[in-house]
C-alpha cells in the first residue's frame, strides 16, 4: 500500500507499504476512519469497526484521522505457517476459497470487542512471556472468526497459490496498483522469468516501461478530460511521488500535467 499506516498497533507484522496484502489480516478500526479499493469496488470504515482483509489481494486504501488525533487500529495478521499449525492441530480440511471481496466487513460482535481489549496490552511488548500469549490470542481470533463468521472458513484453510491466468486482460485491469513486478508475476501464476517472457510476448514492451507509459496515459486522462487535479492523480495511478510523476509526465507529453488544466 501507498503509505505505512503510521499511528497503528499491530501484531508482526507491520502493514505493508506496498498497494497488496500478503496475509490475511483481522483489523479494528479504533480512531478515524479508511477506505480500500480493490480496483473495483471501494469499502468504507470508520471507527468501531471490525473487518478482515483477504490475502493475496490487490487494495489500495485511504485513511484519515479524527479531528485534531491520529487515525488508529489494532491489526492482527494471520500468516500462512501459523494458520497451518492451527489447522493441524484442530484438524481442519483444506478448503478453496469461493469468497471474491477482498476486505470483508464484519458485524460488531462482543466476543470481537473482548479480544481487542485483551490484547492491546501485549502487542508492543517484545518479551518471551508476551509473545506467547500473543500466539494463545491468535488462535482464540481464529476461533471467534470461525465461530462468527463461518464462511469465513474456506478463505482462512485455502493455502495454494495464486493459478496461471491470462496476462493481458489482469495487468490492464490492475495497472494502476503499485506493486513490484515480482508480485505481479505472482499474482498471474508465473515464475519472473516466465512473466516477463509472456508480457513481453503480448505487449511488445518491457513491464516497466509498459506500466509507467500507461499510468501516464490514465493520468493525462483524469486531468485533461475529468479535470483532476495532479495531485490528487498521482496516487491513483501508481506513482508513488509527485515529482517523480510530475517529471515523467513532462517527458512524454511535453507539458507539466498542471498545465492541461489551464
Amino acid at each position: 500500500m501507498n503509505e505505512s499506516m503510521a499511528s497503528s498497533c499491530h501484531y508482526q507484522p507491520s502493514i505493508s507499504a506496498e498497494q497488496f496484502i500478503p496475509e490475511h489480516i483481522f483489523i479494528y478500526i479504533v480512531a478515524g476512519s479508511i477506505s480500500f479499493y480493490d480496483g473495483n469496488k471501494e469499502y468504507h470504515l470508520k471507527d468501531g469497526d471490525y473487518c478482515f482483509a483477504k490475502r493475496n489481494s490487490l487494495a489500495r486504501y485511504f485513511k484519515k484521522g479524527p479531528e485534531g488525533g491520529d487515525f488508529k487500529t489494532v491489526s492482527t495478521f494471520l500468516n500462512q505457517d501459523f494458520l497451518k499449525t492451527f489447522q493441524k492441530e484442530y484438524a481442519y480440511d483444506d478448503e478453496i476459497s469461493t469468497v471474491n471481496s477482498v476486505i470483508i466487513p464484519l458485524e460488531p460482535n462482543p466476543l470481537f470487542q473482548n479480544y481487542v481489549q485483551s490484547v492491546s496490552p501485549y502487542i508492543n511488548s517484545t518479551d518471551t512471556e508476551s509473545i506467547e500469549l500473543m500466539f494463545l490470542k491468535k488462535k482464540e481470533l481464529v476461533l471467534l472468526l470461525l465461530k462468527t463468521q463461518p464462511e469465513l472458513r474456506n478463505v482462512i484453510f485455502d493455502f495454494s497459490d495464486p493459478g496461471k491466468i491470462d496476462l493481458e486482460s489482469f495487468m490492464n485491469r490492475n495497472f494502476k496498483f503499485n506493486v513490484s513486478i515480482e508480485r505481479f508475476a505472482y499474482l498471474t501464476g508465473r515464475s519472473l522469468s516466465g512473466f516477463k517472457r509472456d508480457f513481453e510476448k503480448t505487449f511488445k514492451d518491457a513491464p516497466r516501461r509498459w506500466l509507467i507509459q500507461k499510468r501516464l496515459q490514465e493520468a493525462h486522462f483524469l486531468i485533461q478530460k475529468k479535470k483532476q487535479k495532479p495531485t490528487e492523480v498521482y496516487l491513483q495511478v501508481g506513482f508513488e511521488d509527485l515529482s517523480h510523476f510530475s517529471f515523467a509526465f513532462k517527458k512524454t507529453f511535453g507539458v507539466a500535467p498542471s498545465a492541461l488544466l489551464k
